[in-house]
Order: structure tokens, then sequence, then C-alpha cells
């Protein structure tokens, strides 16, 4: 269970320091992990062993229809399989660090199967639209939630 917002820098070669708590989950038995892009501009992260049903899933879609196409291009074309080197970090291609507009400072925010990666200022603005969540009626299915 991948959870919690951290605060961690990319070094100048692109490589990120997975905080020692998660690795064994991330790279289990020192397995690939997955980074992909997504729609909201950040990175996802995931075990390659929870990434693979989706990869399935993704590339079962129909083919001809155009939003699908773009969705697996997005989703599958971005994938990539990297390892941990012996001191914790993995590296964040340059196509992914581009995608995401990531740079030095970045956010490692816990999803449950997975973890985002996401610029400094796209997490501080996810922050201010989390806030804003205050302001308006809660999403569908979640107006009965306690906290």
């Amino acid at each position: 269970m991948f959870q919690g917002a951290a605060a961690l820098s990319l070094d100048a070669k692109g490589r990120l320091a997975i905080p020692a708590r998660h690795r064994d989950a991330l790279t289990p038995d020192g397995a690939p992990l997955v980074m992909t892009v997504h729609p909201h501009r950040c990175l996802l992260v995931y075990p390659l062993t929870a990434w693979e049903p989706i990869r399935e899933k993704i590339t079962n879609l129909p083919g001809m229809d155009q939003g699908t196409l773009t969705f697996k291009r997005m989703l599958v074309g971005f994938a990539q399989e990297e390892t941990l080197d012996g001191a914790g970090r993995v590296l964040v291609a340059q196509s992914l660090r581009q995608f995401a507009g990531l740079d030095k400072q970045v956010w490692l925010v816990g999803q449950g199967t997975h973890f985002e990666l996401w610029s400094d200022a796209g997490w501080q603005k996810q922050q201010e639209a989390m806030l804003a969540l205050a302001d308006n009626p809660l999403p569908a299915g979640l107006e009965n939630f306690v906290l």
C-alpha cells in the first residue's frame, strides 16, 4: 500500500532516490518498476506486477476509436521499465521528465496501488484544487462518505 506524500529531489542525471520504506514493495526481488504519463501532467509509478494487468486491459481496447488510440499511445507509449540502482535510485527518462515538467524538486504521492510523481508546481496546483473541494459539493458517490 503506497500512501503519503514526500518531497524529493531529482539529481543532475534525472535520478530519483526512492524512499527506503517503499523500495521492497515497489520493486520486489529487484523487479523493475514502470513509469508512464498521466493526462494531468504527472507520472504514474507502478510495481511491474501491478502494471501488467493494466497494460493488458489497455492494449486490448478497440483500436479504431481515436480517443482509445490516444489513450493507448499515452499510457503504453510512454511506459518505461526501470530498475533501482544499488543506492535505491531510479532514472526518470528525459521524455517523462519533459512531459510532467519535472525539475529538481518533485513530489512522490501514494495512491494505494501506485505512486504519482509531480513537479513541485503541479503538486501545489493539485493542493489548491483539493482545498477548493471544501467550497463545492462532494463528487458523486461520496455524498455519504464519513472520515
